[in-house]
């Protein structure tokens, strides 16, 4: 199933224990549907000392979150669904992400 949610979106978590959160999109897995958020729905994980980590120790890392517990934001801080504006230009359709409350391209 293709996401409406992209790399580098502004998405506010709806459901979880991050509820109300905002974060970017760092990635994007479709065969999961599964969104890495920045900040959002952090993790303790145990790593050993390497060069990202030189004192290794315990880090907080984010976990992937459903795709259906966010909702993209829009230009006002809002939550929105996501609608699509297909458009013609000579032999080209051309597909737009628009924004169901402000009516606006994201």
């Amino acid at each position: 199933m293709k996401l409406k949610i992209k790399k580098g979106d502004t998405v506010i978590v709806i459901a979880g224990n991050s509820k109300g959160a905002t974060g970017r999109v760092l990635q994007v897995y479709p065969t999961t549907m599964r969104v890495l958020v920045e900040g959002v729905n952090l993790r303790s994980k145990a790593v050993r000392a390497s060069p990202k980590y030189p004192n290794g120790g315990i880090v907080k890392l984010e976990a992937a979150v459903h795709y259906s517990n966010v909702q993209l934001v829009d230009k006002n801080g809002k939550a929105t669904r996501i609608g699509s504006d297909r458009s013609t230009v000579g032999d080209k359709t051309i597909v737009k992400r628009i924004a169901k409350t402000t009516q606006e391209e994201l």
